[in-house]
């Protein structure tokens, strides 16, 4: 009989700590989840993708429309945005005036935007995508040894990528984006 209730009482034991484990765990599942969901409540677009810590970038050389090599390094003290695009895909058509806008508005001070063709360079080809799209104010960059693609790991495109004053990667967005997006505004000026 005495190992009968010592029995019950070791089952009812246990049967109360499953409960509060079970409790303990529930609260550190929400502590976590709670916390996540703060965080993200500062990212403006489901798309884009904030390095906690900004990564360093190598002094990277590409070419401007005309063929005069560029290096970021010259960029430093500047937000720079390096936008990945090609003439044949539909994504970056949808983009690109946006894009177009955003690197006139006047809101921000420091900011220099490199849209950079990642097919084999062809000025007519690249030229005739800007003027049916109508953008007026952006340059075109090429990448034709692609040293981006080497540094930024990019995977396709668009892809953009932000870089602080401070010459690091802060930030990047994978897929399309509207530029004019007021969340995404309100957010890059942050890093102007």
């Amino acid at each position: 009989l005495y190992f009968y209730f010592s029995y019950v009482k070791f089952l009812f034991l246990m049967f109360i700590n499953q409960k509060i484990i079970r409790l303990l765990i529930f609260a550190f599942c929400f502590n976590i989840f709670s916390s996540i969901a703060q965080t993200n409540e500062d990212i403006p677009l489901n798309n884009l993708v904030i390095n906690e810590v900004p990564k360093g970038i190598s002094p990277l050389l590409f070419e401007d429309f005309l063929g005069n090599e560029i290096t970021l390094k010259n960029y430093m003290g500047k937000l720079v945005v390096i936008n990945f695009w090609a003439t044949w895909c539909a994504p970056c058509k949808k983009e690109m005036p946006s894009l177009d806008i955003l690197s006139q508005d006047r809101k921000f001070q420091n900011l220099k935007i490199f849209a950079v063709n990642m097919e084999t360079p062809n000025t007519q080809k690249t030229k005739k995508f800007f003027s049916e799209l109508n953008i007026k104010n952006l340059e075109i960059y090429f990448d034709k040894n692609l040293n981006f693609v080497k540094e930024f790991k990019l995977r396709g495109v668009p892809t953009t990528i932000l870089i602080n004053k401070d010459g690091n990667e802060f930030g990047r967005i994978i897929g399309e984006v509207d530029f004019q997006d007021e969340k995404f505004l309100k957010w890059l000026l942050k890093y102007d």
